[in-house]
C-alpha cells in the first residue's frame, strides 16, 4: 500500500513546527499582567460568568459571614435535586434517562400522557433514513467512535429536508431526532469498526421503539440482545447523571458559541461531539479505567492501605502509569468536598459489582476514593478540597457491562445530546448576539521587510 504523503512528518514539517511553537508561545507573566483566567477559571476554581441559564445549577459552595465556604456537592435539573429524581424513578421501577431529558429540554418532568407521547415520538426517529447504515456508518469506519458520531450527525443534515431553519419548533425536531438516533450511531459505528479490523462478526440489530435508551444500547451491542434488568438500570442511571452539568463545562459551552452564530443544528452537535471527544473532558472515564488496570497489575494486596497509597504516591510523582503526576477520576473544576453524581452512583455501582462477582474490584475502587484525597493533599498545594468525580466509577460500571472502551466517551455523549439540546434552544431563544470575547495582543509593532530585503 503506498504512503499517504498527509500522514509522514516529513524534515520540513518538523521545522515549521518549531516556528509554529516559537512564535506561539505566550509568556506565562502576561497572565497576570493583564489579569487574564486561564481556562477562565481563578485559582480557586471558580468560573468567569459569561451567562445565565434555566436548565441547570451545580453548587459547591455557600456563603457564610461574606466568605465562600466549601459544602458537599449538588446538582439541580430544572431546580430539582438530581438525588430526588435518581430516587424517584428507581423507586417506582421506571427508566428515567427519557423523562430527565423532557424535563431538561421543556421545563418539567412529564406526566404520563407527556411521557408516552414524547417516548413514541423518540421511537418513530430511532429508523434511521434508508441505506444510511450501509451508506455511512459501514464505509471506512474511524478507529475512533467519536469521530464517527460527528460524522453522522454532519451528514444527517444532508437528509433533513429543512436543516437551515433555526426557529424552536423545527429545532425541536432536529435534537429530538438526534437524541434518538445516537445510540445507533456508536453501536452500529463500534460493530463496523470492531468488523472491519476483523475483530469480529458484523450483525446490526434494529432498534425496539418500545425499550428505553439503556435498554436498547444493551440489545444492540450485544449479539444475543440480551440484558439483565439490572444492568439496564444502571446503564439508565449513568445517562441520567452524564445527562447536564451546567453552561460552563467545555462541550456545552461550545453549543452555545457554536449557536450564537446562526448556524444550523448538526453543526453545533458536531461541535459539542469535538469538544467532548478531549481527554480532558470526556476521555477521562477511559484514562480512569486503564489506570485501574495498572494499579491491580502492580499492587499485590488491595486491601493493603499502606501498600494502595505507597502506589498512589508514585502515580503522583510520575513514577507510574503514564507518568502524568495525575490520579484520574480524582477532583473536578467546580466540586470540592463531593460529585454528587459520583455519590449517587455508588450504591448502585456496589450492587452490580455483587451481580457481577466484581466486589473485591469494587473494594480497591473505594480504597482508592478514601486514600487518594489524602496523598494529593500531602503531595500538591491544593486550592480547594480533592474528591472523585463522576468518571472515577463509570468506567468501571461500562466494564461491568462488557461495554469496549470506544465506546465510553460516545456513551457520554449520548446522554448529553439532552443537555446540549437544551441549552442550544436557550441561546437560540435568549440570544441575538455572536459569543465574541476579548483577547489582548501582546505582539510588538514590526516595520514590513521588502520580499527581497529578508
Amino acid at each position: 500500500m503506498a504512503k499517504n504523503p498527509y500522514s509522514e512528518l516529513t524534515p520540513y514539517i518538523k521545522q515549521l513546527s518549531e516556528k509554529c511553537e516559537n512564535c506561539s508561545m505566550v509568556p506565562s507573566e502576561f497572565y497576570e499582567k493583564y489579569d487574564v483566567k486561564r481556562g477562565l477559571r481563578d485559582l480557586n476554581g471558580k468560573g468567569v460568568l459569561a451567562g445565565l441559564t434555566n436548565i441547570s445549577e451545580i453548587r459547591s459552595h455557600k456563603i457564610v459571614d461574606g466568605k465562600s465556604v466549601p459544602i458537599e456537592g449538588e446538582l439541580y435539573y430544572r431546580g430539582i435535586n438530581v438525588k430526588d429524581i435518581v430516587k424517584g424513578f428507581f423507586n417506582e421501577k421506571r427508566f428515567g434517562f427519557e423523562s430527565v431529558s423532557y424535563l431538561l429540554m421543556f421545563g418539567n418532568l412529564p406526566n404520563k400522557e407527556e411521557f408516552d407521547q414524547f417516548k413514541k415520538q423518540l421511537g418513530f426517529f430511532r429508523n434511521l433514513p434508508r441505506n444510511f447504515v450501509k451508506d455511512v456508518i459501514l464505509k471506512a469506519p474511524p478507529s475512533d467512535m467519536m469521530n464517527m458520531l460527528a460524522r453522522c450527525v454532519l451528514t444527517m443534515y444532508s437528509y433533513d429536508d429543512n436543516p437551515d431553519d433555526t426557529s424552536v419548533a423545527n429545532v425541536v425536531r432536529q435534537c429530538m431526532s438526534l437524541m434518538a438516533t445516537f445510540p445507533m450511531f456508536a453501536v452500529y459505528g463500534y460493530q463496523a469498526y470492531s468488523y472491519d479490523g476483523g475483530n469480529s462478526s458484523l450483525f446490526i440489530h434494529p432498534p425496539q421503539a418500545e425499550l428505553s435508551t439503556a435498554e436498547n444500547i444493551l440489545y444492540l451491542l450485544r449479539h444475543d440482545k440480551n440484558f439483565t434488568d439490572l444492568e439496564a438500570r444502571v446503564l439508565d442511571i449513568a445517562l441520567v447523571l452524564h445527562a447536564e452539568h451546567g453552561g460552563g463545562n467545555n462541550s456545552t459551552f461550545t453549543t452555545h458559541v457554536v449557536s450564537s452564530s446562526g448556524t444550523d443544528t448538526y453543526s453545533a452537535i458536531a461541535s459539542a461531539l469535538c469538544s467532548l471527544k478531549g481527554p480532558k473532558h470526556g476521555g477521562a472515564n477511559v484514562k480512569v479505567t486503564k489506570m485501574f488496570n495498572n494499579i491491580k497489575e502492580n499492587v499485590k494486596d488491595w486491601k493493603d492501605e499502606d501498600e494502595v497509597k505507597a502506589y498512589l504516591s508514585k502515580l503522583l510523582n510520575k513514577k507510574a502509569f503514564d507518568k502524568s503526576g495525575l490520579i484520574y477520576g480524582m477532583g473536578h473544576a467546580v466540586y470540592s468536598l463531593s460529585d454528587p453524581r459520583a455519590d449517587i452512583f455508588k450504591s448502585f455501582v456496589q450492587k452490580l459489582s455483587e451481580e457481577k462477582g466484581r466486589d473485591e474490584e469494587f473494594g480497591l475502587y473505594s480504597l482508592v476514593e478514601k486514600l487518594a484525597p489524602q496523598v494529593i493533599a500531602e503531595k500538591r498545594k491544593i486550592y480547594k478540597g480533592v474528591s472523585c468525580n463522576v468518571d472515577f466509577y463509570s468506567g468501571f460500571v461500562y466494564s461491568m457491562l462488557d461495554l469496549p472502551q470506544e465506546l465510553y466517551t460516545p456513551l457520554f455523549a449520548t446522554a448529553r445530546i439532552a443537555g446540549w439540546s437544551a441549552h442550544r434552544l436557550e441561546e437560540l431563544v435568549n440570544g441575538g448576539k455572536i459569543i465574541r470575547p476579548a483577547y489582548e495582543s501582546i505582539c510588538p509593532r514590526r516595520e514590513y521587510i521588502p520580499f527581497d530585503k529578508r
